[in-house]
């Protein structure tokens, strides 16, 4: 029976990374991944553009996860995003950075990223097997390999990077967490996180489709006067609630997730104070002063939202904008600085980009990725308990994780 040096059981972003970095030093390395293609996921990222990474420093890449943002400085140190940059410049990808310091292949193809992964495990001499996995083997505490529908592999080491449980369709179904528990690791509640959120009521459906670009949004917890979160970008209204980039890095922060205790507070006019607004509503309301305040508000709002806002302000929409009273005025001018949505909850994980929750980071070596339960049993990406905010930064995480897990693999043998 052969035995490798390495086995790395997942052939996502931190998988394909962990196990060509592992064949990199010249040791036997295979990757047994149950998809027929490799980088599934991967592959329809960033609406199948994927944002390979964010072109930020390591410390600002740590403060990017609400969870493990302290577990990952090693490894973000090891292999920053510049070194990411640089690792698919070099094998032929060409990148390029966009707002918000995102990063994007030029090609703007999600699948040159893959396949320059691929292409990685060729060069090392990976050996892919294409199998499920059914169960990883440890005697003494000590891995032995893994177990498969069709036999048993001999490793010295196993990188498990699994990914979490959400898009199952590209494989990610929770299979490394059943791994790691049953290896005694503990697993922390695995939650959707940069997932939409879901309105109570009924106000975002009636302005589905409707994007707003330069929105601020604030998301309050009730009983606390300290905002859970604060952003300023994009938001799109949907038949459900919210989405769009500052509603899924919201998310992040909304645990645990429980109907009517998160309240998201929109301010639709974020370049003006209130007072500024006051004056811009009055002089609106002069030029149109003998039509009906309904029909009068183009100039200020996205025709979508307009009849939603007339109604939640409580002035009739037939009365002549001559007759809206001050307090009226002043209280409208409100409703745009704060126009509030009432959150029930979350979108299914399978829609969430990224899990949060998994293998407690407690039991997991920061320095190596190395479980401190069962030796040679290594960890990488998604199926750890850190997770980050939208913008590059869950990538990097699966990138830098998965270098420092495949050599240290190898290197600790």
């Amino acid at each position: 029976m052969v035995e490798y040096d390495s086995i790395v059981v997942g052939g996502g972003a931190a998988g394909l990374m962990a196990a060509g970095t592992a064949a990199s030093t010249g040791k036997k390395v295979a990757l047994l991944e149950k998809n027929r293609q490799l980088g599934r996921k991967l592959r329809i990222t960033g609406k199948g553009r994927c944002n390979v990474t964010n072109a930020c420093s390591v410390e600002e890449a740590v403060a990017s996860a609400p969870r493990g943002g302290k577990f990952l400085y090693a490894a973000l140190s090891a292999f920053p995003p510049h070194s990411t940059m640089e690792f698919f410049e070099a094998r032929g990808v060409p990148l390029k950075i966009e707002r918000g310091r995102r990063v994007f292949p030029v090609s703007d193809k999600a699948s040159d990223i893959a396949e320059a992964l691929v292409k990685f495990l060729s060069e090392t001499g990976v050996e892919v097997i294409q199998e499920t996995v059914s169960e990883v083997l440890a005697e003494d505490s000590k891995v032995t390999g893994v177990r498969t529908s069709s036999g048993t592999y001999r490793g010295k080491s196993v990188v498990l990077a699994c990914g979490g449980a959400s898009y199952p369709g590209t494989g990610s179904t929770g299979d490394g967490y059943r791994f790691a528990e049953r290896l005694g690791h503990t697993i922390r509640p695995i939650v959707p996180s940069l997932v939409p959120l879901v309105e109570q009521g009924d106000f975002c459906s009636r302005m589905m489709g409707l994007s707003l670009r330069n929105c601020g949004i604030k998301v309050t917890e009730q009983g606390k006067k300290k905002p859970v979160y604060e952003d300023f970008g994009e938001l799109l209204f949907t038949h459900f609630g919210l989405s769009g980039p500052t509603v899924l890095s919201a998310s992040a922060h909304l645990h645990p997730m429980e109907s009517g205790k998160y309240t998201v507070h929109i301010d639709l006019k974020p370049a003006l104070d209130l007072q500024k607004l006051d004056l811009r509503l009055l002089r609106e309301l002069e030029e149109h002063k003998n039509k009906q305040f309904g029909n009068s508000l183009e100039a200020l709002l996205p025709q979508k939202m307009i009849p939603v806002a007339v109604e939640r302000s409580g002035i009739p929409a037939e009365i002549r904008c001559h007759s809206v009273t001050k307090e009226q005025r002043r209280n409208f001018g409100q409703l745009l600085k704060d126009f509030t949505v009432e959150i029930k909850g979350f979108r299914p994980i399978s829609e969430a980009i990224v899990t949060s929750g998994g293998v407690d980071l407690r039991e997991i070596d920061p320095r190596t990725m190395g479980s401190k339960l069962v030796k040679g049993l290594y960890f990488a990406g998604e199926m750890m308990d850190c997770d980050a905010y939208t913008g590059g930064y869950n990538l990097q995480i699966a990138f830098s994780t998965g270098r420092l897990a495949g050599i240290s693999a190898v290197g600790e043998l």
